[in-house]
């Protein structure tokens, strides 16, 4: 587990209000409220957690890559990088990266694409968009309402002609983002289940989230 002290003394495990461990290729939601500080940990390295971004009173309203890209003026996110959803308004802003940058270009992994990229034999393979599709309809959406996502600690290098290719992450062992959420926010994860490239080391593993409240 990452040593708290490195970004906050006061934020600890006793007092999060939320801490949830998430189990390898699985989906899972949770409502983060305005002004408390989220957490997303790689806990065991060279794992890529996709990752969306909903209003919590209106799902019309969601992460926008574009925007966040536009207003960055930035291919990739980190430390400072807003949020930015499809109304234009900030969701979330990065308040601490211990991995360097994150995806938010190559998007989700599904049978589709497996099967293209990987061969008819990954044709049924689970993949991100499925778990997507299973936790936004618990929510009441549908596939309809899912969008381009961010691939935390994923690593996909970009290239002056354009073409970007997805590589082994560089992400240790208890590597972790904090978000301070500037609206209330549906968080709805993907832990990644791809076996077929490297974005998780070939091995998908658990990760874990923590919540802790604005005064904390």
């Amino acid at each position: 587990m990452t040593d708290f002290i490195q970004t906050a003394p006061f934020r600890t495990l006793e007092n999060a209000v939320q801490d949830h461990f998430i189990a390898a290729e699985a989906p899972f939601s949770t409502v983060i409220r305005k002004g408390q500080m989220l957490r997303i940990e790689d806990t065991y390295g060279q794992q890529a957690i996709d990752t969306l971004f909903y209003s919590a009173e209106d799902y019309c309203e969601r992460y926008s890559n574009q925007d966040t890209m536009r207003e960055q003026g930035a291919a990739y996110i980190s430390t400072g990088t807003k949020i930015i959803s499809n109304e234009g308004r900030v969701m979330l802003t990065m308040a601490a990266d211990s991995c360097g940058r994150h995806d938010t270009s190559a998007g989700a992994c599904s049978c589709e694409s497996n099967t293209v990229r990987f061969g008819n034999g990954t044709k049924y393979l689970h993949a991100c968009r499925d778990n997507f599709v299973l936790e936004v309809c618990r929510h009441g959406m549908s596939k309809r309402d899912v969008v381009p996502n961010i691939n935390f600690f994923m690593n996909v290098p970009i290239e002056p002609s354009g073409e970007m290719t997805i590589v082994d992450g560089i992400s240790a062992p208890g590597d972790y983002v904090e978000l301070k959420a500037e609206m209330d926010v549906l968080l709805v994860i993907s832990n990644c289940p791809q076996i077929n490239n490297p974005c998780n080391g070939f091995d998908p593993t658990p990760i874990r989230v923590l919540v802790w409240d604005s005064e904390v």
